[in-house]
C-alpha cells in the first residue's frame, strides 16, 4: 500500500469526506484528490498537518501496511553506537530495508537503530560490522539469518545517526521504501539504490541520489545540491515554489519538465550561485512539481 492508497484508506476509517480534511489541513479538496490518486505528494509540512490529524507518524503513513500502526515505539530494537574521534568519511551498506531514517546528532557518537514491529531477536538475525581505516568507517548491515528482500522491505526500519561535529561525507548503499532525510547537515551525501518515497527536511549539503529506478521525493527547500543520477528513469521532485532554485540537465538525452497543479507550465531560471537542482545519467527524466505553500 503506497501512501495514497494509505491517506485515502485511514481518511475513511475516520469517517472524514475529501472536504473535511481538507479543511482541517488548509488545502483545497482538489489537493486532496490529487494526494489519493498518486498525482502528487503534499509538501512536508503538510504532511506533519497530516500526521497530526490522524495522530499516526511520518513512517507509518509511508509504510506498507494493511492496518494502522497502533504502536509509535518499535516492539522490537537493537542499537548499536560508536564513537567518533575525528572527522569521517562513512560508507554504509544496508542491504534491503522498510525505511531509513537519516539525521545528524549532537553527540560524538555513530548510531545506527533497527527496529521492527514483527521481527524477534534482531540482535541475533542482524549485526553491525564497522571497520575503520583512519578517517574512513565502513559500516556493513549483515542479514545473518538471509532474510528476503521482500521481508526486510516489508518490516525493518533503520535510524542513523551521524555525529554532526565529525561527519564530512557519507555513502549509503540500500534498497527502501521510504527513505527520509531530516535535520542532517554535512558536506555531502550519496545514496546509491532504490527509494520508492524520499522525504527531505531542515538538511543542507551536497546530496546524490543514483539508480536505475524511478525516485519520488518531497522537500522543503535545497541548501546546497541536489542531483539526480538515473539510467533509464524518471524523478519527481516536489518542491515549493518561492523555494526553486536553478535546474540544470548535465545528463546525456535528459529531458527536465515543471508541473503546477497537474499542468505542464515553463520555467525561467535565474541566477543562484550556490543551491542547484540537477538531472545527470542517461535517457532520464527530471520532473519538477511546484508546490504551494499553505
Amino acid at each position: 500500500m503506497n501512501f495514497s492508497e494509505r491517506l485515502k484508506e485511514i481518511r475513511k476509517n475516520e469517517g472524514l469526506s475529501q472536504e473535511q480534511l481538507a479543511e482541517k489541513i488548509g488545502v483545497s479538496r482538489q489537493a486532496i484528490t490529487k494526494w489519493e490518486t498518486g498525482k502528487g505528494l503534499p509538501d512536508v509540512e503538510n504532511m506533519v498537518i497530516i500526521a497530526e490529524i490522524f495522530k499516526t507518524t511520518l513512517d507509518e503513513l509511508f509504510r506498507d501496511s494493511a492496518a494502522k500502526q497502533k504502536q509509535e515505539i518499535p516492539l522490537y530494537t537493537s542499537e548499536t553506537i560508536y564513537d567518533i574521534d575525528c572527522e569521517k568519511h562513512f560508507d554504509i551498506n544496508i542491504g534491503s530495508a522498510a525505511t531509513i531514517i537519516l539525521s545528524s546528532g549532537t553527540d560524538e557518537k555513530l548510531h545506527i537503530r533497527l527496529s521492527s514491529e514483527t521481527l524477534e531477536n534482531l540482535d541475533t538475525m542482524f549485526k553491525i560490522k564497522l571497520d575503520e581505516k583512519k578517517n574512513k568507517l565502513d559500516v556493513n548491515c549483515l542479514n545473518k539469518n538471509k532474510l528476503s528482500r521482500y521481508e526486510a522491505e516489508d518490516s525493518l526500519t533503520v535510524t542513523i545517526e551521524l555525529p554532526d561535529k565529525y561527519s564530512d561525507h557519507c555513502e549509503i548503499e540500500a534498497s527502501v521504501k521510504l527513505l527520509m532525510i531530516k535535520g542532517l547537515h554535512l558536506r555531502r551525501l550519496e545514496y546509491d539504490g532504490d527509494a520508492e518515497q524520499v522525504l527531505i527536511s531542515d538538511s543542507s549539503g551536497s546530496l546524490e541520489f543514483t539508480a536505475k529506478t524511478d525516485y519520488d521525493i518531497t522537500i522543503d527547500k535545497i541548501t546546497g545540491t541536489l542531483d539526480i543520477n538515473q539510467w533509464k528513469a524518471k524523478a519527481i521532485v516536489h518542491l515549493p515554489e518561492e523555494n526553486i532554485v536553478n535546474v540544470i540537465n548535465k545528463g546525456r538525452k535528459c529531458d527536465v519538465y515543471y508541473m503546477k497543479e497537474d499542468t505542464a507550465i515553463e520555467y525561467e531560471n535565474f541566477a543562484d550561485g550556490e543551491n542547484e537542482l540537477s538531472v545527470s545519467g542517461m535517457f532520464s527524466e527530471l520532473i519538477v512539481d511546484l508546490t504551494e505553500k499553505k
